[in-house]
């Protein structure tokens, strides 16, 4: 299957937008409605049981309510009391808003050593094909690594190709906070890679972080890995639509609204993650200070300012990237609209000078990380635009990092 990764042929892109008329069609009728019956996931009998649990005799507050208002519950507790609730209710509490951060990260690694032990026994279940087993023996091996030590685990969920997400550096302190928002093909066996690795969300997080250490060595930063959304597989129908964004984006918002202390947050978004930017930047909070995108295929919209949102929009594409080849429209929920970098569309447009096609912009020594990196810390008057003119840092020549001179 094609993926974002690698270039797929311009028809291919024509016969999506033929098969975009047909899937309308089938919208409109119902015929996509019919969906097979699934049980119950892990994530939602954990808030199951946590909806019907007591802690001394009080019941537990509604998982879905505000963050601020867990976050007050949580603060009423004992240490004791958190940890008992981490490990009755793991992927609940690990997964909840408003909850400590730290004691998601506790609750994450219990429901990772549990998960774990489920692909475990898959391995040797004879009623799996030797395929599924080996599928399970991957997902066993892809979870004890995140369970190693050192390793800060936000937000997991084992359901389907599974999502996650995962923080570097100390997000409870840091003064500034970035988050990586990935594109297709992105779940949790492709989280992180060995090959490629500044392709898959963790080698991008990873190399923004360092990149933000070095250009703001005194500003307290920290990066997030969030593939904690079902994003579309391969080149298909989903990719071309923003249903797996609208998805997306709310569980961004709330990622988003979560997040601890009042640090600005900048969001970087690759390739379809541009998309579930778009579509969640009219919703973000005022403390959005930045959205960057590289390698997009639009953000659903017609101009910069439709986003509707008071943060910077930033804009890159290198000049080998496949993406410039994908039509920019939107036509029956098909194609995202117009080309970020693009002057009608009006984002500021960056340099990606090193950067080699559309998985190099993260890669170590390109401008576009270095880019990233500045926007990263709130040094706006050290990035290179895309032109000599200097026109991405217009009303910005002033500003300068958190604690930089």
């Amino acid at each position: 299957m094609t993926s974002f990764d690698t270039s797929p042929s311009l028809s291919v892109w024509r016969a999506l937008l033929a098969l975009a008329v047909v899937f309308v069609m089938l919208a409109t009728t119902g015929w996509t409605a019919l969906r097979s019956h699934r049980s119950e996931s892990a994530l939602q009998a954990s808030l199951s049981d946590w909806q019907h649990g007591r802690l001394d005799g009080h019941r537990l507050p509604d998982p879905d309510t505000a963050p601020a208002r867990l976050a007050r519950f949580f603060a009423s507790l004992t240490d004791q009391q958190r940890e008992h609730l981490a490990h009755r209710y793991p992927l609940a509490v690990g997964n909840m808003n408003g909850a400590p951060v730290r004691l998601r990260y506790q609750a994450n690694r219990i429901a990772l050593g549990q998960a774990r032990d489920i692909e475990r026994e898959r391995m040797h279940d004879s009623r799996l094909s030797v395929t599924g087993q080996q599928e399970a023996g991957r997902r066993m091996h892809r979870l004890g690594t995140l369970m190693r030590p050192g390793r800060h685990i936000l937000a997991f969920d084992p359901e389907g190709s599974g999502r996650i997400a995962e923080v570097f550096g100390n997000l409870t302190k840091a003064e500034r906070i970035s988050v990586v928002v990935p594109g297709v093909d992105t779940d949790l066996l492709t989280f992180q890679r060995t090959n490629r690795r500044y392709a898959a969300p963790v080698g991008m997080a990873k190399s923004l972080y360092a990149a933000e250490r070095a250009a703001g060595p005194a500003t307290r930063t920290a990066v997030i890995a969030w593939a904690d959304y079902t994003a579309p597989s391969g080149i298909g129908m989903d990719a071309a639509t923003a249903m797996r964004a609208e998805n997306g984006a709310v569980r961004l918002n709330e990622l988003v609204r979560a997040l601890p202390g009042r640090a600005p947050v900048s969001l970087f978004c690759h390739s379809y993650g541009s998309v579930v930017c778009g579509v969640a930047a009219q919703r973000l909070p005022g403390r959005v200070a930045d959205i960057a995108v590289a390698g997009s295929p639009g953000m659903r919209v017609a101009k910069a300012a439709h986003l509707r949102t008071s943060a910077r929009v930033w804009a890159m594409r290198d000049a080998d990237d496949w993406i410039e080849d994908v039509p920019n429209l939107e036509f029956g929920g098909l194609g995202h609209g117009a080309d970020p970098v693009s002057t009608a569309f009006g984002a500021r447009v960056l340099s990606t000078r090193g950067a080699h096609g559309h998985a190099g912009y993260f890669e170590p020594g390109t401008q576009s990380l270095a880019n990233f990196a500045e926007i990263g810390v709130g040094s706006y008057s050290a990035v290179h635009c895309a032109d000599k003119a200097g026109t991405c840092r217009a009303g910005l020549s002033g500003t300068t990092a958190v604690g930089r001179a």
